[in-house]
């Protein structure tokens, strides 16, 4: 018998070449199990599928109907009543430009019968719109297709990937929610990473005899040949651009979007859509986009279907197939999708080699509970929100053909709701996301080793990290650290961090000192970034607020450490949390980050990063106790308040340090290089928002569009760089750069207005007065950037 055919039935295990990993307990590799194949208990052994496992294997799945949702959609009568609507529009458009007058009796009188004629034209071209419209967007998801794909995949996978790895209790559960509820639709929600994602949910759901989703595709792959094949596996196709004027709604196209899910979901389609919109460009989570979100959300509460279970789902790769995205962070266009540079993707694709791939799927919960959870929060606080029910279908109301929000007029409390839920998604999401070994190995680089280390050191690191994540975050691998870097090296390869020998024969690898090195590895960096947010933003806060060092003192006194009040700590610390806002989901909205920044203080001191006073005679299982103390407050205060984030007025000082307050925690002089190591983490980011914060004088009694903004931060951080000014070559980054101006639109330091489909940046009314006012603003953001200087040696 073939090898195959033993690795099927799990006769012996594979010897794993020097260079492969063993995968974290309690998961599998899809690429070696076929459950509907080869050697099974209690079945004759004269079952070809004992022979050719795979073929037998996508033969044998489970069928499931696949009703097409076309149909439906276009017979609908808010569809009917959009093409309507839009034909209207269209139709005074045109009067009011080509409008012809007739003087009847010094009158001006209008000819109807023309009129008539037009409005009927653009009826009829309405029609056809629609029916376009939903050709170019409909799935035709088919059994048949599915089948042969996934042997292909069987067959394929293994040529650049060494395995697809899930978890068996994950996918337990995913059966047992889908067999309780069979009615009941389940939304796949994937943190979005690469173009494989759309086949890897399917195949993985495809062979454990779950039902297959539909999913939301930008129509930028409507590619040949490509294309339909995603069609025929469930994607129907959605414009990158839903509104092709600029505060002109396109009607027509929002119904029918919004129709083909609603009937979709009434159908028992499940759905699966990326919630972040589009791949992340750094590694971490995007921002949520509720669209899609909402019209789930909208068919729940007017009863057209009893309840959705939302899925968040986590993907990670060891090396991304998709390349990476440095041109893009350096402000270079994207290179549009082809037939031939997917063709080419394809061939590099199979001739290379990316390591594991693991996905896990989030315990599901389900819309109904959800809404009840946000409805005891505004109850509880009292708010001035309306509680969020149920209500029957209404036409005129609560079904909408302008808005994928569900109404015309959208009200605070339905867009609270939606947003409060997709970020719970995206903070679970990132919070499940298994840790690869290059995301280790790159956060270690950047953090620890950003100038080189011996091989063995960083696999001391390695060790140290992994305890420290330990029951936190579910490590992929396992085995020897020092494997574990050689094998990461070699899969992350040259271009990005080099191995060389020095003369007593010790391996030492060092990060590339390029700005495009340096970015690429920041992409699996920062997959560990949201992990230690707030404990890096305590330590650059805490570092900032201690008392500055008497002059020519160069050594620090181990009686007399310098140190901050706890409180004043904390509130510093939850006033910078509201400058990376739109940088990273810190906390669940039913969580409170004041008692996360406590929690995570606690750590901070557990891990001895900080001192208290009596940490001498303090033992190990008070600092435990206290941390355990806080960790059940959280738990129990669920209350959440509007203004998530400390809001002040810029210009007032953001906190302050009182240092006639008593000092309570101290620096911890043991481990400087840990601390340093932990403000790495966020100093990229703050270094881009303080160039951005730097470069807005330039708009100082002037306009300027935002692209070309951008591209001057960009090239101002990229000179920093090549000077020595910014230490940090990944900080050139038009994504943090794009979340700092949402931060400072919101501050209203900016305003953004759109002229004829451009984006236009001046300085708010308040700093358009005076240049002094913008200092405030860079002083501001300065405070996040790490301090090089005084008591710290860093």
């Amino acid at each position: 018998m073939s090898d195959e055919v033993f690795r099927a039935r799990g006769w012996f295990e594979e010897t794993k070449p020097s260079n492969a990993l063993t995968h974290a307990q309690g998961t599998n590799n899809m690429l070696e199990l076929t459950p509907h194949a080869g050697r099974q208990p209690y079945q004759s052994m004269f079952d070809w599928g004992v022979y050719f496992p795979f073929i037998a294997q996508c033969l044998r799945i489970k069928q499931f109907e696949y009703p097409q949702v076309s149909s439906a959609v276009e017979e609908d009568a808010m569809v009917q009543h959009a093409i309507k609507q839009a034909a209207e529009q269209l139709f005074r458009e045109q009067r009011v430009e080509t409008q012809k007058t007739f003087k009847v009796n010094g009158e001006t009188m209008r000819d109807t019968d023309e009129d008539g004629k037009n409005y009927q034209e653009i009826l009829t071209n309405q029609e056809r719109r629609a029916k376009s419209i939903l050709m170019n967007m409909r799935s035709t998801l088919n059994h048949y297709l599915i089948m042969l794909t996934s042997w292909l995949l069987y067959k394929l996978l293994p040529c650049f990937l060494s395995g697809v790895v899930t978890h068996t209790r994950q996918i337990e559960t995913l059966k047992r929610a889908s067999e309780r509820a069979p009615g009941i639709p389940l939304i796949f929600l994937p943190l979005h990473r690469s173009h494989l994602d759309y086949i890897m949910v399917t195949f993985i759901l495809t062979n454990n005899d779950i039902r297959s989703p539909l999913v939301a595709a930008g129509d930028n792959l409507q590619i040949p040949i490509f294309g339909g094949l995603l069609r025929g596996l469930g994607a129907f196709f959605i414009k990158r651009k839903i509104d092709p004027v600029i505060g002109k709604k396109d009607i027509l196209y929002r119904a029918i979007l919004q129709q083909y899910l609603q009937h979709a979901l009434k159908m028992s389609h499940n759905v699966e859509f990326f919630i972040e919109g589009g791949r992340t460009r750094t590694g971490k989570p995007c921002m949520p986009k509720g669209g899609i979100l909402s019209v789930i959300v909208n068919a729940f509460m007017d009863r057209s279907i009893p309840d959705a279970l939302l899925v968040p789902v986590s993907v990670n790769y060891e090396r991304l197939v998709d390349g990476n995205f440095v041109r893009e962070q350096k402000g270079e266009k994207k290179v549009p999708e082809s037939f031939w540079k997917a063709m080419a993707g394809i061939w590099k694709t199979l001739h290379s080699k990316y390591g594991l791939m693991r996905i896990d799927f989030n315990e599901p919960y389900s819309i109904k509970e959800l809404v009840q959870s946000f409805n005891k929060i505004v109850t509880d606080n009292n708010s001035h929100f309306k509680v969020y029910k149920p209500a029957e279908r209404t036409l005129q109301h609560n079904q909408s053909t302008s808005s994928l929000y569900g109404t015309d007029v959208i009200c605070e409390e339905h867009r609270t709701l939606i947003d409060s839920i997709s970020r719970e998604v995206v903070y679970d999401c990132a919070a499940a996301t298994s840790v690869m070994s290059t995301n280790a190995l790159a956060f270690l680089m950047l953090t620890r080793f950003r100038n080189g280390g011996e091989v063995n050191d960083i696999a001391k690191a390695l060790d140290a990290l992994r305890d420290r994540l330990k029951g936190r975050k579910d490590m992929a691998f396992a085995g020897d650290s020092l494997h574990i870097v050689n094998y990461s090296r070699d899969l992350l390869g040259e271009a990005l961090i080099t191995r060389t020998q020095n003369e007593s024969g010790q391996i030492y690898l060092q990060p590339v000192q390029s700005i495009e090195s340096l970015i690429e590895l920041s992409y699996y960096s920062n997959m560990l970034t949201p992990y230690f947010a707030l404990q890096s933003l305590l330590m650059i806060t805490f570092h900032e607020m201690l008392p500055k060092p008497v002059e020519n003192k160069k050594e620090l006194d181990p009686d007399n450490l310098p140190g901050v009040p706890r409180k004043n700590l904390v509130d510093a610390a939850l006033a910078n949390c509201d400058v990376l806002r739109y940088e990273f989901i810190l906390h669940k909205p039913t969580q409170v980050l004041n008692n996360l920044v406590e929690i995570s203080l606690d750590e901070l001191i557990m891990h001895g990063f900080i001192k208290l006073p009596e940490i001498k005679e303090e033992p190990e299982s008070m600092a435990e106790s206290r941390k355990l103390a806080r960790n059940i407050a959280a738990y129990l205060d669920d209350d959440t308040d509007d203004s998530e984030y400390a809001t002040f007025g810029q210009d007032d000082e953001p906190y302050n340090n009182h240092y006639d307050e008593k000092a309570d925690i101290f620096l911890a002089c043991e481990t400087l290089a840990e601390q340093k190591a932990l403000c790495e983490v966020l100093s990229p980011f703050c270094h881009t928002y303080l160039s951005v914060a730097q470069s807005i004088s330039i708009l100082y009694k002037n306009s300027m569009l935002e692209s070309e903004f951008i591209k001057f931060v960009i090239n101002d951080i990229t000179s920093k760089v090549k000077s020595g000014a910014c230490p940090y070559a990944e900080s050139v980054s038009t994504d943090s750069v794009r979340n700092c101006l949402k931060l400072l639109e919101k501050w209203s330091v900016l305003e953004i207005c759109n002229d004829h489909g451009l984006r236009l940046l001046s300085l708010g009314t308040l700093y358009e007065t005076s240049k002094e006012s913008v200092k405030t603003i860079v002083a501001r953001i300065a405070k996040l950037v790490p301090l090089k200087t005084g008591h710290l040696p860093f």
